[in-house]
């Protein structure tokens, strides 16, 4: 018995994951999956892309109207072909080769000199013959490329070239699994075997013609598109035509391409109205076109790459479309019905609530494999602000801005007057009323006798406006408003009044009195706040974080609204961006938040709206349309995600001027850095192209010590590296789960030209000559310092000689000049005296003279006058005897002899007398010397005194004697 329990559960077990495996690998008819627009503004190149490949690294090539452009998940980059040609074709070897096909040109691209780096192959082309024409088609079949042109099919393989003709012109080669097709122009389709082109083999009359593209179909059979007569299939003998509704489509708007999807699914591309996806039963799954999110509707080509993206060449683009994303969009582009507030699904409908009214349109059951298009139209007389949408025992109530409704089908029924129904729920204490918060206070609602909700009554005594309403376990009543606060109502019995009402704001631990919303979670009322979600307490009337629950939500802890989303998960909404929290596992909360960064900041702030579909799938009220999520959707229980490897991309230098070192990090050899140029940026990327929050972290040997935190970063600089040699090792996260393996990159800062090899070899050369030159030097030194002392004892006897004359010159200088004070002082002395003497003889003249006129003759009488006169004469002659002077003069001269050359250059209008006076004072005279010596009384000294101070300007207070002395 256990054993076939056990069998059977297993069975259950494999049939349930498969069931879920099915379902997420389908693709949805409802909305348009996630279209990510690369306009050319972003890939700045050309607008057309005609081809597109993906390389073994997880690079995108495409093939455009000015080159080759490439894409590695971050950065975009163009490389032209040697005439610019437009790139009509691309397509990666397994040998790590981009081949591209051009008008007139065909080769490849690989990377030499740490560049990528075009090689022509036209040049093995043999024969005479030029390429004049478009190589439209690359096809790697192992070692050997086909390169397809109109005229020619050229086959590339071990460096030779063979050209292969068909019996008329070419139109595309195609391949199907491991066979190769051609349509040769009204000749039908060929297989290309080997070298040559064998005839399709059939049994019709016709064959499908302007074939754009073939896939391979069900047991073995072929899908084929032609351009205007819409599909065909192809059993190995007939083709028949695929009649379904999608081939009028691709008959109308032109098939130009095809790609198969997931082995189940077909894309295909128009010239005049984007994209169409059907299933292999032909029933059309998605239609997507400029209206509904690509931008353009001239597809030049699509690719599916490995992670199932389906990628869109566009004539003005290059698109992508995430066909297994869990979100599906429908998009009002033309703006038919204004701002979603509310949405949801009813009784096959799905409504939408909005800013202009009311909009309907039918809705079809999950399981419809046809395509889901909308039509939305206005339920009559519903003009207005639409509040809220909800579903109360089978009955659809709308909360409007001039009351609320009864909605059954396209018809309304108005229930109530109380204008802005916010929100209306069932009272826990008693389902059979329903509570709604207005714009002026809360109104009640009861069954008739129909079972139908009707208007009850409005509740006293409270008029605030009432955005949340939720009710406690104890009966109360809590209501909040962004603006006017949180209040707690206690009703009468009745319902009927509040008798009691209690407002709280920070005395009561509130952080504040705004934002404070609340809700009910796990059957716990719970308040939300700028600070946190806050819990109450009966007991002491007081609000505290609820620290569990914020910890567990990290940045979810400020969220300001909460929606249930099914048992035990819930939708949490913080200011724009959303999560959807398990709380299943006790202890634990599973936050999901990367797979919803999509819906960041496209709801409507502080009225988002998100209803169920099923248990996995949720209908989102955004701004401009509605989301449908399918929780499935994306995920593959048991396959084990493989992140790619993070690229090392270019490698710049960054010290001054902007110059790359490496395009694709070592891929060309081993990179050296000079040390002046150790200034290095490292660019990064991570081949991933779903829609997912990437982060990196990264770690340099030889620099830091660590690896760095986490961050969405792509590039990093590293300034001021020192020599030697680094391994950049770096590694990406996305959605905070999966981690890639560590990519490496290694270089090598060169020593500086002063550290490097073959300059310590000069040093140990300088360093010798610098020995032999310092010996040599020492040896000078000596000589110089041997010369030195022989100059220095030299100089010092010359020096000593030389004072010793001067010593003995100043003994004699000394001698000298006491010798000539002594002759001076004589000189002065004999002067004194001359001068003394003179003073003497006049006086004894004067004397004799006023003697002589005392005398008498021998009669008593007087002498005669003519004898006096002749006697004063004498007298007089002998007083003023010039050679008394001149004696007088020479020897003063001999004693001062520059004092008359002073006194005659400072002062030359001194005439002799003055010239005496000044001599006289100079030897410190007295007044009676020199009236005895100048012959004049006592009188006339004072008055030459005057007249000589004020010819030479002597102040007053200023002694004639001492100037004279000091001149």
């Amino acid at each position: 018995m256990k054993i076939r329990y056990l069998l059977n559960y297993l069975l259950f077990l494999c049939f349930i994951l498969t069931g879920t495996l099915l379902k997420a690998s389908q693709i949805k008819s409802i909305g348009v999956p996630y279209v990510q627009n690369f306009p050319k503004s972003v890939y700045l190149s050309g607008n057309q892309n005609w081809a597109i490949a993906k390389d073994r690294q997880g690079i995108m090539y495409f093939g455009n109207t000015q080159g080759l452009l490439t894409y590695d998940g971050k950065y975009w980059q163009q490389y032209q072909l040697p005439n610019r040609q437009i790139v009509r074709s691309v397509a990666a070897g397994n040998n790590g080769m981009i081949y591209t096909g051009a008008f007139g040109e065909f080769g490849y691209w690989s990377t030499q000199n740490k560049k990528l780096t075009y090689t022509s192959l036209v040049k093995l082309i043999p024969g005479k013959g030029q390429l004049t024409d478009e190589v439209w088609k690359i096809i790697v079949d192992g070692k050997r490329i086909i390169f397809q042109s109109f005229t020619t099919i050229y086959s590339y393989e071990n460096n030779k070239i063979t050209k292969i003709k068909g019996p008329g012109s070419f139109l595309f080669l195609h391949h199907v699994g491991s066979r190769f097709l051609v349509e040769v122009l009204d000749k039908g389709i060929f297989e290309l075997k080997g070298h040559n082109l064998i005839p399709l083999p059939h049994t019709d009359l016709t064959v499908p013609k302007n074939i754009m593209t073939i896939l391979p179909y069900k047991n073995g059979s072929m899908l084929i598109g032609t351009s205007k007569d819409g599909l065909f299939i192809y059993n190995g003998s007939t083709f028949t035509p695929f009649n379904i509704p999608a081939n009028d489509f691709l008959k109308t708007f032109q098939l130009n391409n095809g790609s198969r999807i997931n082995d189940k699914y077909y894309a295909f591309g128009t010239i005049l109205n984007g994209l169409i996806l059907i299933d292999q039963d032909g029933n059309t799954v998605q239609q997507i076109n400029k209206s509904r999110g690509l931008q353009n509707n001239t597809v030049l080509s699509v690719f599916t790459d490995d992670e199932q993206n389906l990628w869109a060449g566009l004539d003005n683009g290059i698109d992508r479309v995430e066909l297994n994303s869990p979100l599906y969009f429908y998009l009002d582009k033309a703006g038919q019905f204004g701002t979603v507030y509310s949405s949801l699904i009813y009784n096959n409908n799905i409504y939408l609530g909005t800013n202009q009214g009311l909009f309907y349109s039918p809705w079809s059951p999950g399981n419809s494999k046809n395509f889901n298009t909308f039509d939305f139209r206005l339920v009559p007389n519903s003009q207005g602000q639409v509040w809220d949408l909800s579903v109360l025992d089978g009955q659809l109530i709308m909360g409007h801005n001039v009351g609320s409704f009864r909605v059954t089908g396209n018809q309304l029924e108005k229930i109530s007057s109380s204008s802005g129904g916010w929100t209306i729920k069932k009272l826990n204490s008693n389902p059979d009323y329903l509570i709604q918060g207005t714009y002026n206070g809360l109104v009640l609602y009861r069954k008739d006798a129909n079972g139908q909700w009707r208007y009850f009554t409005k509740i006293e005594n409270f008029d605030i406006p009432s955005r949340y309403v939720e009710q406690d376990s104890r009966g109360d009543i809590w209501v909040s408003h962004a603006y006017k606060g949180l209040y707690k109502l206690t009703l009468s019995p009745d319902f009927k009044r509040v008798i009691k009402k209690n407002y709280y704001d920070e005395k009561n631990g509130l952080p504040g009195n705004y934002n404070i919303n609340l809700f009910t979670l796990e059957n716990k009322l719970i308040f939300s706040s700028d600070a946190g979600f806050m819990l109450y307490d009966d007991i002491s009337n007081r609000f505290t974080p609820y620290k569990e629950l914020n910890k567990g939500l990290g940045s979810f802890a400020n969220s300001n609204k909460i929606i249930s989303a099914g048992v035990k998960k819930y939708w949490f909404i913080n200011h724009g961006k959303t999560a959807m929290v398990d709380f299943s596992e006790p202890g634990r909360l599973i936050v999901d938040s990367n797979r919803l960064s999509l819906l960041d900041g496209r709801m409507v702030q502080y009225y988002e709206n998100i209803s169920p579909i099923s248990n996995s799938m949720h209908l989102v009220s955004v701004d401009d349309g509605f989301v449908i999520y399918d929780a499935i959707a994306g995920n593959h229980p048991g396959k084990k995600n493989v992140l790619p490897a993070v690229l090392i991309r270019r490698v710049e230098d960054v010290t001054d001027v902007y110059k790359t070192i490496s395009e694709n990090g070592n891929s060309g050899g081993e990179i050296e850095i000079p040390f002046n140029r150790n200034n290095i940026r490292i660019s990064f990327a991570l081949p991933y192209y779903r829609q997912a929050k990437i982060k990196f972290q990264y770690y340099l040997e030889g620099y830091a010590n660590q690896w760095s935190e986490w961050s969405p970063s792509s590039q990093k600089d590293f300034t001021n590296l020192a020599k030697g040699h680094y391994r950049f090792l770096v590694r990406a996260k996305i959605n905070d789960e999966l981690v890639s393996k560590v990519s490496v990159f290694e270089f090598t800062v060169l020593p500086p030209f002063y550290a490097s090899n073959w300059a310590f070899a000069l040093y140990v050369i300088l360093i010798i000559l610098l020995f032999i030159l310092a010996k040599k030097q020492y040896q000078l030194r000596l000589q110089k310092d041997h010369e030195e002392i022989v100059a220095k004892v030299q100089l010092e006897k010359e020096i000593f000689l030389k004072k010793e004359a001067e010593e003995r010159e100043r003994q004699l200088n000394i001698i000298q000049t006491e010798r000539l004070q002594a002759e001076l002082k004589s000189k002065n002395r004999e002067l004194a005296n001359s001068a003394m003497s003179l003073v003497y003889k006049n006086e004894l003249l004067q004397k004799l003279s006023q003697e002589m006129i005392k005398l008498k003759d021998e009669k008593g009488k007087a002498l005669a006058d003519d004898q006096f006169r002749k006697i004063q004469k004498v007298i007089d002659e002998g007083m003023n005897d010039e050679r008394d002077w001149n004696l007088f003069e020479t020897s003063f001269n001999e004693a001062h002899g520059s004092f008359f050359k002073k006194l005659k250059a400072s002062h030359p209008d001194l005439v002799p007398n003055d010239l005496k006076l000044c001599a006289y004072l100079h030897m410190n005279m007295s007044s009676k010397e020199m009236a005895s010596l100048l012959n004049i009384s006592l009188r006339g000294v004072e008055i030459r005194r005057y007249r000589l101070r004020k010819k030479l300007n002597i102040p007053h207070d200023k002694n004639l004697a001492e100037f004279f002395m000091e001149l």
